[in-house]
């Protein structure tokens, strides 16, 4: 008797989208998403054309290895700014993330904002929900195609408009608007136009969640920056169940207040149900406590069933007091205190930064010769730069040895934001010096401003 064909089963590494249509939502965790979306927009939108000392206020000029910051120059040399922001930028999200989970995601996060624009757009054009749904269930016609044309066009738009102002923080955005009226763009500039145009209208227009429960790591280590007492959005168990709808002679003790009304459900972005626990997918956005608050105040029950809460609370019924002061915890202190000694520093640094950069390169060619009269001569290229927006003259000098001077200009005049290299020649006397390297030093000082000085050490060759 031969033996049963071997059962073939399929398993799906990535699940396929189902189209979500979250609900409209009004409510004071709403009301403060706006306010997230209005001034991160204006910022993202509004920069790029604001003036500072006849020069956009805040450019990165990579063709000219500059960045301008309002009144901050920044070159290649200050790296370390770059680098301490972004670690101040971590810390922070550590921070926050520890004190109150996911609060970057749920409502200053691009994707959440750009998501909530278009979805903003889809209902004005498109309808509410329902709407939206029996829409797409329809078979095409004149009106459904009006509808999803008018809807794509704005998005298009929309995602143009930020892929130039994106291009407008690295070329200025008045040349880059002159440009664009006259098609001559660079290749660059319509490749990056184009291409964060496309990002924006496919992660925003119909990724959407995809990009949040896929492709964002945030989600997948987010567990590792909670704990017991991390502010996270809860569905209270014990108050809600076991839930149903009920009618008005129910009684009171054969039902938990939720009446499994899936208004949760139908208002999340990520289609999840929050009342089967905390999960990856949730960004925090709170649109299931704004909808099951309205419910609560419908059917007379108490605000609350769906809340950020902490996992402490729950289990041990702690109140709100308690909940602040388990918020001031050790992890908490410790991710305070480093980000305040980094913020210190970082700010400390740039307050103290002067405009005046200067390194010192000796000749390698020239080791250090003699010249007329026994007197030896070494020969350096001090790269100055004047990262100051106004033009200075500069004196320089040079100590270390007896007799020790300049054979050539003591003078350098550079523009505003100027880099320059300077060829110098140092002298020595005969019989100055020892034989080999000595330690010498070059002064610049500004003569209309004393506090542009910087001093650089060097070495003065003398042949053996």
């Amino acid at each position: 008797m031969s033996e049963p064909a071997p059962k073939v089963s399929v398993i799906r590494m990535y699940k396929a989208r189902e189209e979500i249509y979250p609900r409209e939502i009004k409510g004071w965790y709403a009301s403060w998403r706006w306010v997230c979306v209005w001034l991160t927009q204006l910022v993202f939108y509004g920069l790029p054309w604001l003036s500072w000392n006849d020069r956009q206020a805040v450019l990165f000029d990579l063709a000219a290895r500059k960045f301008y910051i309002f009144g901050i120059v920044l070159w290649p040399q200050d790296f370390i700014y770059l680098a301490l922001l972004l670690i101040i930028c971590a810390y922070a999200l550590f921070l926050f993330t520890a004190v109150g989970g996911r609060l970057w995601c749920g409502y200053s996060c691009p994707q959440t904002v750009y998501t909530e624009i278009f979805m903003w757009i889809e209902s004005k054009i498109e309808g509410n929900r329902s709407q939206r749904m029996r829409l797409d269930k329809q078979p095409m016609s004149a009106s459904k195609f009006a509808k999803k044309s008018a809807k794509h066009l704005v998005w298009g738009l929309l995602a143009l408009w930020t892929g130039f102002t994106f291009v407008g923080y690295f070329t200025p955005i008045l040349e880059l608007a002159e440009s664009v009226k006259t098609l001559s763009l660079g290749p660059w500039e319509w490749f990056w136009v184009l291409f964060y145009g496309f990002a924006t209208y496919g992660n925003a227009g119909w990724m959407r969640e995809q990009v949040c429960m896929y492709m964002c790591p945030y989600a997948r280590f987010q567990s590792s920056m909670f704990d017991k007492d991390t502010l996270i959005i809860t569905y209270d168990k014990e108050r809600g169940e076991p839930r149903g709808a009920r009618s008005k002679s129910a009684a009171k003790s054969s039902l938990g207040d939720c009446i499994d009304c899936s208004m949760c459900v139908q208002v999340c972005p990520t289609g999840i149900d929050i009342r089967n626990g905390l999960q990856y997918e949730c960004i925090g956005c709170a649109a299931c406590i704004d909808a099951c608050n309205s419910v609560m105040d419908k059917v007379g029950a108490p605000r609350g069933l769906i809340r950020y809460s902490t996992d402490n609370a729950m289990r041990n019924h702690l109140s709100d007091k308690e909940i602040r002061k388990r918020s001031m915890r050790p992890r908490v202190m410790i991710y305070t205190a480093i980000l305040v000694v980094i913020v210190g520093v970082f700010s400390g640094s740039l307050m103290m930064r002067t405009s005046l950069k200067m390194d010192v390169i000796r000749d390698r060619g020239s080791m250090g010769r003699e010249v007329e009269d026994g007197m030896i001569e070494n020969v350096y290229r001090l790269q100055i730069m004047n990262t100051d927006e106004k033009p200075h003259k500069y004196k320089l000098s040079v100590s270390g040895i007896d007799s020790i001077a300049l054979s050539s200009s003591e003078e350098v005049e550079l523009k505003a934001t100027e880099s320059r290299a300077v060829p110098v020649r140092v002298r020595i006397g005969a019989g100055k010096g020892e034989k080999g390297s000595n330690k010498i030093a070059f002064e610049l000082q500004a003569v209309d401003d004393e506090r542009l000085h910087v001093k650089e050490k060097a070495v003065f060759i003398v042949p053996r």
